[in-house]
């Protein structure tokens, strides 16, 4: 049975078991590293900043008792939007509807928020993670996403309308 939890500062440890997980796994998927998380970087002040940025949601799901999936949600730069980041599936979990219910999780809180746009960040060549997005009504829009390390490529940026038609 999944189970979602939205999590408050002190579940910093769950949140950290996952994102270590996360970048471990996939490490080309996200902008930061597990080397900047982990020796000098692995500070209980700074995971519990993570989960304290203003106005965000953070959400984990749980399989069966353990923790299989991470999301959040964070007000945009540009005021009227969500952005969706940190999201990761645990390979053992995935095609089990986990990733489908981080997407609800944050694009109905992104609603309860009154935002306009829901948009996310990402890599190119993660196919899955785009079919999974486009499954959920998110598109390409004409922003350009931050260079990747190669110094030639750019994430590629997707965009959810959130208003009714």
């Amino acid at each position: 049975m999944l189970e979602l939890r939205i999590l408050a500062s002190d579940d910093w440890p769950l949140w950290r078991e996952l994102r270590l997980a996360a970048l471990a796994e996939a490490p080309s998927a996200f902008g930061s590293t597990l080397a900047e998380w982990t020796g000098a970087g692995d500070r209980e002040e700074r995971w519990r900043g993570r989960l304290e940025i203003p106005g965000a949601r953070d959400v984990v799901v749980v399989l069966d008792g353990h923790p299989v999936g991470m999301a959040s949600g964070v007000p945009a730069e540009e005021g009227a939007g969500v952005e969706l980041i940190s999201i990761w599936v645990s390979p053992a979990a995935r095609g089990q509807g986990v990733g489908d219910l981080l997407i609800r999780a944050v694009e109905g809180w992104a609603v309860e928020r009154q935002a306009k746009t829901l948009r996310l960040s990402v890599m190119p060549d993660n196919r899955q993670a785009i079919a999974l997005y486009e499954r959920h009504g998110f598109a390409d829009c004409d922003e350009s996403g931050d260079l990747l390390p190669d110094g030639v490529r750019r994430e590629r940026v997707m965009t959810k309308s959130l208003q009714s038609p």
